[in-house]
């Protein structure tokens, strides 16, 4: 399979894949195969795999290898595949990346770790992870310091755009972010800075002002993920009101997503009541859905569904 290489025009929507467990915790690949359909099927530009709402850090090497053989087989060729590959040990950084590129990945997608506490530090490890890989690995970086309490600042962003030119795309989460946005793509437009794809997450929370502020589109895993493409094609043509409107739809349920350390068991389930996943189980330790919870659920998926109907 000769792989579509990530560059810095890509846009649209590249969604979080979940990674599917059966109920005992092993990976569940008859739900792995549902699952690609599925994104296929909704219309998403590419796929992003073993992400931090993948549950990355919680498979074995092994089990890493065999997911991104599981998904590319399944797809295919037929959309970009990123392969979050982040780890503090270059060398498994290193492995991983190489096992995806040969599969047939478009690009993979690396966070700090926790250790880079200063900017030269963080600007020193992606030169030397840049140099690890090679030239030929398109890197997405991803800014999420609520998760990784690491901080990057535009300037040293900047920096390591103008320094690695492997450095194509910014998943950018950062919050409150829209002003760092702002910057980013200003010095883009100027021609102070190279250009390089921006993609966002924080589950979508923001979509719509960041596509106004010039996002190019979103990288999260919102288990309607038909929301996230119709928002983006609306915005993309144009019709900002609509996209806010129809985003205005989807928000209370975005919003009961996104609670933080949680928000994974909320998606999971989401998924499995489509009939997506066999289960919504995360690997332990993980949340999971009380009873209350899934009352909670089933109202504001009841809600989403009366609201759309309205809307037809």
């Amino acid at each position: 399979m000769t792989a579509r290489r990530l560059n810095e025009n890509a846009n649209g929507v590249y969604i979080i894949s979940a990674t599917p467990f059966s109920d005992d915790g092993a990976l569940d690949l008859a739900s792995t195969d549902r699952l690609v359909d599925f994104y296929l099927e909704k219309g998403v530009s590419g796929v992003t795999i073993l992400g931090m709402m993948g549950e990355a850090p919680k498979l074995s090497a092994e089990e890493s290898e065999q997911f991104v053989h599981r998904v590319m087989r399944r797809l295919d060729g037929r959309l970009p595949v990123i392969v979050g590959v982040s780890n503090a040990g270059t060398d498994n950084l290193r492995r991983l990346a190489a096992v995806s590129m040969d599969a047939g990945a478009a690009g993979v997608m690396i966070a700090p770790f926790a250790g880079l506490n200063t900017e030269e530090k963080l600007f020193r490890y992606y030169e030397q992870v840049g140099a690890a890989l090679g030239p030929d690995v398109p890197i997405c970086y991803q800014d999420y310091p609520q998760s990784t309490g690491v901080h990057i600042s535009v300037d040293t962003l900047l920096r390591m755009i103008a320094v690695m030119p492997q450095m194509v795309m910014l998943k950018h989460e950062d919050c409150p972010g829209l002003g760092k946005l702002t910057r980013l793509v200003d010095a883009m437009r100027s021609g102070a800075a190279r250009r390089i794809s921006i993609l966002v997450g924080n589950g979508g929370l923001y979509l719509p002002q960041e596509l106004a502020r010039g996002a190019d589109g979103a990288m999260t895993g919102f288990a309607y993920p038909e929301m996230l493409v119709e928002v983006v094609a609306r915005h993309a043509a144009g019709d900002t009101v609509g996209a806010e409107d129809l985003f205005d739809v989807y928000l209370p349920l975005i919003r009961y997503e996104q609670q933080p350390g949680y928000g994974l068991a909320v998606r999971k389930e989401v998924l499995r009541r489509r009939g997506v996943i066999a289960s919504a189980k995360t690997r332990d330790p993980g949340p999971a859905l009380s009873a209350p919870d899934r009352e909670e659920l089933t109202s504001l998926i009841a809600r989403l569904d009366r609201r759309l109907a309205e809307a037809a």
